[in-house]
């Protein structure tokens, strides 16, 4: 799958579009088909590694690559013990913890989603978080 990703802390000069290997949905968690995501100043923050609390858990490098924590759209798997969503549900909700939104797909914990207003598209749900 196509992914925005990074290596270093820098501008926005320093992302690239990249294959990645499509992530898999452990114990409690969705895999989200992307078809919207928001930039906000935490995937700022986290791109340039400045403030420095931006830098946790990757002093010297980005822990992960692929920056954006809103996202919106289906759920294309689950993994075990995943209660909340079934296949094909449409969800947006905040992935902090472990981004991955500037992807095709991106791997989210259910308890981060939430399913999408019936009244919205995916790109006003991506903004809601």
């Amino acid at each position: 799958m196509r992914a925005v990703v990074y290596d270093r802390y820098g501008p926005p000069d320093v992302l690239r579009v990249e294959e990645v290997p499509l992530p898999s949905p452990g114990a409690n968690q969705v895999l989200v088909e992307v078809a919207a995501t928001s930039v906000n100043l935490s995937d700022l923050e986290g791109l340039r590694g400045s403030p420095m609390y931006a830098r946790i858990g990757g002093l010297r490098a980005p822990a992960r690559r692929v920056r954006g924590s809103d996202i919106a759209r289906r759920v294309a798997a689950v993994g075990s013990g995943t209660t909340r969503f079934r296949l094909g549900d449409e969800v947006y909700g905040d992935n902090l913890g472990l981004k991955g939104g500037f992807a095709e797909y991106a791997v989210a914990p259910e308890t981060a989603l939430a399913h999408t207003p019936a009244e919205s598209t995916f790109a006003q749900a991506s903004t809601l978080p």
